[in-house]
C-alpha cells in the first residue's frame, strides 16, 4: 500500500514539473515567434507601431514573465 501512495505522489509531482516545463517551452516559443515577426518588419513599419529594432527583445520577452 505504501508503494502505491508514494507512486501516486511522485506521479503528481512529475505532472507538475512536466506542466511547468511545458509552460516554459511554450513561453519561449511564443517569444521566438514574436521576435521573428518583428525582425521581419522594416524600420518604417516598426516606427508606425511605435517601436524600433532595439525594442524587439524587450517586447518579445515581456509575455514570458508571468
Amino acid at each position: 500500500m505504501a508503494i502505491l501512495e508514494n507512486t501516486a505522489r511522485l506521479t503528481g509531482t512529475g505532472t507538475g514539473l512536466f506542466a511547468a516545463a511545458f509552460a516554459a517551452l511554450s513561453d519561449w516559443n511564443d517569444a521566438r515567434i514574436t521576435r521573428k515577426a518583428l525582425h521581419g518588419l522594416s524600420a518604417r513599419e516598426l516606427d508606425d507601431i511605435g517601436l524600433c529594432h532595439g525594442d524587439i527583445d524587450a517586447i518579445a520577452n515581456r509575455g514570458s514573465r508571468r
